[in-house]
């Protein structure tokens, strides 16, 4: 009897909180219809339910317990005309093969899926001492794809927990209340993909600094979908027209959805394909039950890495796309999957990864690559593409490393069409500065070998917040990405807005080189030094052959030798030599350099050193390298840049065709600001003493 006390008692305080929130949030009487209700009063009730969770659930499970409550109650509300005849079939079909009875029942359903079981949210309220037991039947009455949805949301123990809370009845109750009837006839597909895109957003932002691993904020998603269809406008306006758009890593699915939306503001009559695939089970439900939600497609929203072939691999292997979007994580260490991707780097450029590997520690460029592979080819009219990526896709790795090369491969083949600059602060869960990349194979005639550059970090593009989410302290206003968007399409030089050749960022890494100067002695001070060199110890160590010296021959002979400063390498080496020869001693070429390295010293005023053939030897440890201009002469960069301050060098020859190619964003919109004048500083200190000598007084006197 107390426990059944205990348990009421729970659930009365729980409606009392819930219906409080809702009279504070949202004043809608218990038996107000939806279609009574505002947009954001349906959001916010939908939301709501998070007070039922309060305490029992953490803020991050909030999300991933409401959205499946909210898939439930549309797919009951879709499913219920053909319900009766679905369970009627379902009995007659027991023991065909599951494909059969798959299909079966989903043509009776009118849908690309069904539920069998005899329940549906209303029932379960039903019978209150089973509703765990008959939700899961519920649960596991739908067919196979939504199953699926279900299970990367982890919604049966998420189900098993609202139950040992006492909770689920309450939870099922508000989502089966006439205030949450999601039925097709009142709330047609796009009204009810706004309501759960709008519950995804308070879902994510709701967790602060975990939302970035996998949304977007939709300010920068708005952005990049502008600069990417902005050019294709009067296209997209076209009757008829069938545009595709993809994300490889497609998070909770905004980026599909806010560009779908562009198009058909622009064009109502055009047929939008979109099409996902995320790694992570828990966001590649949302994305998926998103989907479900808008009644698109589920078999193109895809489980697993895009990167990779193979099972759960790319599941897109052999489309191409019109539109691309995707803000992969950034940093992500690619190790884990080094197999698929090696192998896929093994088949040149008829894969994905020709150009080159970033290093293992930050994969991005991997994702740019894949969605590059997916272009479809000019003649049919090529794709675009929109990626953020963090600065180091910028000028990481010098020349000839992955980084380089992929950048070099893009730009020399005219791919590169404009990077965006971010603000910091932007994101949930990093502060860091951010880029957008717009890549295409098919550039208009006025941006054909060329790059544009537009800073979009400064002050004049960026609102402060009034409250902070996570790391994000700074959004875009409509304002401002009209004005962003606006100086992309306009495609002129200007304060925030620089445009160059693609030969620009390229250059040649040469070696410069300088000769070796040294000079020998026979010291003891040098003798020390060979006596503790590793090669000279293992003489003693190895087995004896004829004519070989051990360590105390060595050391007999050297001091046998001059003891004069040698300035001249061929001297030394001739007397070296000589000596070796005269003890009646073999001098192997790996003792004569150990000898040498041992006694010698670098010294300007010595001879240079040269090989047999006559050349000069080079001095490693005065090796350097220039990054010249692809636009300039290589040697009349070098007499003017090099000679005059070191003219002993000469230039690797071997090194003249060593192209690499990076994008020094920051140093192209450097605004050189001077320092303050001496006067200002000392003004400043002196009124800081003032303010302190006051502060002491002050202290003194109480």
């Amino acid at each position: 009897m107390e426990k059944t006390t205990k348990k009421q008692a729970k659930i009365e305080a729980r409606n009392y909180e819930s219906n409080t929130y809702e009279q504070n949030k949202s004043p809608i009487s218990r038996s107000t219809s939806i279609l009574d209700m505002s947009m954001s009063e349906i959001e916010n009730l939908a939301w709501g339910a998070k007070e039922i969770l309060r305490d029992d659930f953490k803020k991050t499970e909030w999300g991933k317990t409401i959205l499946p409550f909210i898939v439930l109650r549309r797919l009951g509300r879709v499913l219920e005309p053909t319900k009766a005849k679905v369970v009627a079939e379902s009995e007659k079909l027991k023991g065909e093969k599951p494909e059969y009875i798959e299909a079966r029942l989903n043509k009776i359903s009118g849908y690309p899926f069904h539920n069998k079981s005899k329940y549906n949210l209303e029932s379960l309220l039903d019978d209150n001492k089973n509703i765990q037991k008959n939700m899961q039947a519920y649960l596991r009455g739908f067919s196979e794809n939504v199953k699926d949805i279900f299970d990367n949301f982890g919604f049966e123990t998420t189900i098993n927990k609202l139950d040992k809370q006492d909770i689920l009845y309450q939870m099922i109750q508000r989502f089966a209340s006439s205030e949450l009837d999601f039925d097709p006839s009142k709330i047609d597909n796009h009204m009810m993909g706004t309501i759960y895109e709008e519950v995804i957003r308070r879902a994510n932002e709701s967790i602060n600094e975990e939302a970035g691993h996998h949304f977007t904020p939709r300010e920068i998603i708005q952005l990049m979908v502008n600069v990417l269809f902005t050019e294709d406008k009067e296209a997209l306006k076209k009757k008829g027209i069938i545009r595709t758009v993809y994300d490889p890593a497609s998070g909770t699915g905004g980026m599909l959805s806010i560009a779908s939306e562009y198009i058909e503001k622009i064009n109502p009559d055009a047929i939008i394909d979109v099409f996902g695939q995320e790694i992570n089970g828990e966001t590649y439900a949302v994305c998926k039950s998103d989907m479900l939600i808008k009644g698109l497609d589920l078999n193109r929203i895809k489980f697993g890495n895009s990167l990779i072939r193979g099972k759960n691999g790319d599941g897109f292997e052999n489309d191409k796309f019109h539109y691309m979007l995707s803000n992969p994580p950034f940093g992500v260490d690619w190790s884990k999957y080094e197999k698929g991707i090696w192998a896929e780097a093994e088949r040149g450029l008829e894969g994905k990864y020709g150009a080159g590997l970033p290093r293992k520690s930050d994969g991005s460029l991997l994702f740019l690559m894949h969605m590059i592979s997916k272009m479809k080819p000019k003649e049919e009219g090529g794709s675009r593409i929109a990626i953020v990526l963090n600065g180091s896709p910028l000028f990481t790795g010098e020349a000839g490393s992955g980084e380089s090369n992929i950048r070099k491969w893009i730009i020399e083949n005219d791919m590169l069409e404009a990077i965006i600059a971010l603000p910091d602060q932007m994101f949930y869960n990093t502060g860091i500065f951010t880029y957008i990349w717009i890549v295409t194979n098919n550039k208009t005639a006025k941006r054909k070998g060329k790059v544009q550059l537009i800073n979009a970090s400064s002050d004049e593009f960026y609102t402060k917040m009034k409250s902070s989410l996570g790391n994000k302290r700074n959004y875009i206003n409509e304002v401002q990405i009209k004005e962003i968007t606006k100086i992309f399409d306009e495609f002129k030089e200007g304060k925030y807005c620089k445009i160059f050749d693609n030969e620009d960022f390229g250059y040649v890494r040469i070696t410069v080189e300088r000769p070796l100067k040294r000079n020998f002695q026979v010291s003891q001070e040098r003798l020390e030094k060979l006596q503790q060199e590793n090669a000279f110890l293992k003489l003693d160590d190895a087995k004896a052959k004829p004519k070989e010296p051990r360590t105390k021959d060595v050391l007999n002979v050297l001091k046998k030798m001059p003891t004069k400063l040698y300035k001249d390498y061929d001297e030394f080496s001739k007397d070296l030599k000589d000596g070796f020869s005269n003890a009646n001693f073999k001098l192997s070429s790996s003792l004569q350099k150990v000898i040498e390295n041992s006694l010698s010293e670098r010294d300007e005023t010595a001879t240079p050193q040269k090989d047999s053939k006559g050349n000069l030897v080079s001095d490693s440890e005065l090796r350097d390298n220039e990054n010249i201009p692809l636009k300039q002469d290589i040697d009349k960069y070098f007499e003017k840049e090099v000679k005059p301050y070191v003219p002993d060098a000469w230039i690797d020859d071997s090194t003249r065709d060593k192209i690499g190619y990076e994008i020094p964003f920051t140093r192209h919109f450097y605004v050189y600001k001077p320092l303050r004048s001496l006067e200002v500083i000392d003004k400043e200190i002196r009124q800081l003493q003032k303010e302190i000598s006051q502060g002491l007084e002050e202290l003194m006197d109480e």
